[in-house]
């Protein structure tokens, strides 16, 4: 065996048992940190809902998507919010937003980040106290916004961290799409009453017509 094939297969061999070495130690890891990760999710539902005690699962398909939400209880079992995961890219990765809703689906109760890969000084400050406190209490129609350079203006307005407008950017519209889709999935009495309503006058219009050409 000449000297280059010979070190061919001493990188051959190398790579094989780093690759087993590397599948075994993931192999082992993985369900730790899965674990470390569902203990953050359950942690995170008690911050964005302060006031729950305990709660529920609930589950909706949205299309191919199943959407989860969890119902915060009180000591009484009764409910007092809502949470649920709001993902999306980011400037560096995903970035993952458990958020609170109260239960009229009006303001938000808070937000906690569990997920962020954004760059350490600027956009990673999308996970400090200062920049999630802003939403405690925020409206959500139209829809949550942020502004740059200076305090927000209206009540469903935060400020973005300074050097960090696209970190910032990603968390608020993560909010806004999980919003959306919490609404078509968990629609509260208002929105299904608005919807028969909208529906009601198209058929009625239906039948006007029919009742005009004599039912051709």
């Amino acid at each position: 065996m000449n000297p280059v094939t010979k070190m061919f297969m001493n990188l051959v061999g190398v790579g094989v048992v780093s690759g087993v070495i590397l599948a075994a130690v993931f192999y082992k890891a993985d369900p730790m940190i899965q674990a470390n990760k569902e203990k953050e999710l359950k942690e995170a539902i008690f911050v964005v809902l302060p006031e729950a005690r305990d709660y529920k699962i609930l589950k909706k398909s949205l299309g191919q998507e199943e959407f989860t939400m969890y119902a915060g209880l009180n000591e009484a079992g009764e409910p007092i919010g809502l949470a649920f995961k709001a993902d999306g890219g980011g400037f560096q990765g995903n970035i993952g937003v458990m958020v609170g809703l109260d239960l009229d689906y009006l303001k938000l109760k808070g937000i906690r980040i569990l997920d962020q890969l954004e760059t350490p000084g600027l956009g990673n400050r999308i996970a400090n106290p200062e920049f999630e406190d802003q939403f405690k209490g925020i409206e959500i129609k139209p829809k949550v916004e942020y502004i740059k350079n200076r305090k927000p203006e209206k009540p469903n307005q935060i400020q973005s961290i300074t050097g960090a407008t696209i970190s910032s950017d990603a968390v608020v519209k993560n909010i806004n799409n999980a919003i959306e889709k919490a609404l078509k999935s968990f629609p509260t009495k208002e929105d299904l009453l608005a919807a028969e309503k909208a529906v009601k006058p198209a058929s009625a219009t239906v039948k006007a017509k029919e009742a005009t050409d004599g039912g051709k």
